[in-house]
């Protein structure tokens, strides 16, 4: 913190300033890539393909292959036994 603050009591107004401009420039790189992320899956229901079940796999393709196991075994046995299979 002593190095945000001098000792007259003031903020580097230049320094702060210039990490608030960083974070909102990285914050409308983000919100573009959110654009372009939903116009991919807009493309894939286009080609018969169904946004809500490729997110889905997106998810189970970020675990490890250990936490997917353990996910895939429980939706299994949660599914027979409210006899879904």
């Amino acid at each position: 913190m002593a190095d945000e603050i001098t000792s007259s009591g003031t903020v580097d107004s230049a320094r702060l300033t210039s990490y608030f401009d960083r974070i909102e420039r990285l914050e409308e790189e983000v919100k573009a890539l959110r654009g372009d992320i939903r116009e991919i899956f807009a493309e894939a229901k286009g080609n018969g393909f169904d946004p809500k079940v490729m997110r889905q796999v997106l998810r189970l393709r970020k675990m490890n292959p250990a936490d997917r196991a353990e996910t895939e075994f429980l939706l299994d046995a949660y599914k027979a036994a409210l006899g879904m299979e």
